[in-house]
């Protein structure tokens, strides 16, 4: 341990890498620490339009184009089939960024990752830290099952996902009861895709009563789909996720339309519980950035987005502190606040998606004040709107809140149509008597 970092990064996802490769290309000298191999499956494909500036200081801009999918925007259907709404970015109130990517996340982070290498940063895979040590000058992290081996560096980002390596170590960790989750999801191939090019440029939520779903388009030929539903609500299934998976495509006409035909290409994974945020973000040695900082939900596809912005924010404080530690206390105190207040405003946006009201507003848009193109930034990732977009989402917000007691739009019943019967089997021909 006669080494010293100038940061030490635990994890090499979005976040960290991002922060890995701008630390990097400014001169500091960087470690990344993370636990798995890359590439490795990960959901989180659907990226936002206001992560491209981020893409364009990395420097990956131009592969992406050339790899990943395009996105031009989302489109939400209702299990009822009343309803079928289509969010084009370019029709968004006051967007700079109209359009952004789907990945398959292997891909896409392995891309990162090697990124920040290429860059200069040190990056060491399957390494797990198991612990952090504080101290007046810097930062000492214990490898896992390595005979005592140990990183020093002055500062370090937590960056480890959900394991949020300091978030459990100093009990920071605190869940969302109320957003007590579960996800079951797989890779399919050849998905039945409506003709033009939103069949492979939109992502699709259908919204069901209890539950809702994804649908991504990864490439021409692969989508991913996913459902998520309360907790509690798998467990009185009494199914495996597998069949539970299966149990909601068969219930929803819309499913059993597009599934015809199509394969599925990976297993089905799940996920539970996975809704929380520290009540921290920062230390006097120590950031959080991505989801060790926070995860909310995965209906509005900003975790990579929130990962990538807290990456590159945490990069730029740190970069300034090591040039001049006595404002550390004010820049990490700052990126706490702002970060802290980006996660609110998507924790409020996410509480009302869940909302039956919700629904209802948001399937029947009016132009009026234009709260359509607000809702639209604020999915595209325009956090930084200004007033204009504020008012507007308050004013959405108040639509849902009075749909609850007064008739402002039609009710719906986010029901699906039964199933048909299978067309009796006919009986066998009697033979005329001679």
């Amino acid at each position: 341990m006669n080494e010293i970092y100038d940061v030490a990064i635990i994890g090499g996802g979005p976040a960290g890498s991002t922060a890995a490769c701008l630390l990097a290309r400014a001169g500091r000298r960087v470690v990344v620490l993370e636990r798995e191999k890359f590439p490795r499956f990960h959901i989180g494909e659907s990226l936002l339009p206001y992560s491209m500036p981020v893409f364009d200081r990395l420097g990956v801009r131009e592969e992406l184009d050339r790899t990943a999918q395009p996105k031009h925007g989302a489109e939400l259907l209702t299990a009822c089939g009343e309803r079928h709404v289509v969010f084009h970015f370019a029709d968004g109130f006051r967007l700079k960024h109209h359009r952004s990517y789907q990945v398959e996340r292997a891909t896409f982070d392995k891309l990162l990752l090697d990124n920040a290498a290429k860059h200069g940063a040190e990056v060491r895979e399957q390494v797990a830290v198991e612990r952090v040590a504080f101290d007046e000058t810097g930062v000492t992290l214990q490898i896992k099952g390595a005979d005592g081996e140990s990183v020093r560096a002055r500062y370090v980002i937590d960056a480890s996902g959900r394991n949020t390596v300091i978030g459990q170590q100093e009990g920071l960790k605190k869940s969302y009861p109320h957003l007590n989750k579960f996800a079951v999801y797989a890779h399919y191939e050849n998905v039945v895709r409506r003709e033009g090019p939103d069949g492979c440029t939109l992502t699709r939520m259908v919204r069901a009563r209890d539950r809702w779903f994804w649908v991504i388009p990864l490439s021409d030929t692969k989508t991913s789909i996913g459902m998520v539903t309360d907790t509690a609500t798998f467990k009185k299934w009494r199914l495996s996720p597998e069949d539970a998976l299966e149990a909601g495509f068969r219930e929803q006409p819309h499913f059993r339309e597009i599934l015809t035909g199509a394969e599925r290409v990976t297993p089905i994974y799940s996920t539970g519980d996975y809704s929380y945020r520290n009540t921290r973000l920062s230390g006097p040695r120590w950031l959080l950035a991505g989801d060790a900082a926070g995860f909310i939900d995965p209906v509005f596809s900003t975790g990579v987005f929130l990962a990538i912005a807290s990456g590159e924010q945490s990069a730029d404080a740190i970069h300034t502190a090591l040039d001049r530690p006595a404002e550390a206390p004010r820049l990490f105190a700052g990126y706490e606040k702002r970060f802290g207040k980006i996660m609110s405003l998507y924790l409020r946006f996410v509480d009302s998606w869940y909302a039956h009201e919700f629904i209802e507003v948001i399937s029947q848009p009016t132009r009026r004040f234009d709260l359509p193109g607000a809702v639209n930034a604020v999915l595209a990732g325009n956090i930084n709107g200004g007033f204009s977009i504020w008012w507007r989402m308050q004013l959405f917000y108040l639509v849902v809140f009075l749909q609850r007691f007064v008739r402002l739009c039609p009710r719906l019943s986010l029901t699906p149509a039964p199933a048909p019967a299978p067309a009796p089997t006919p009986e066998p021909a009697t033979p005329c008597a001679p």
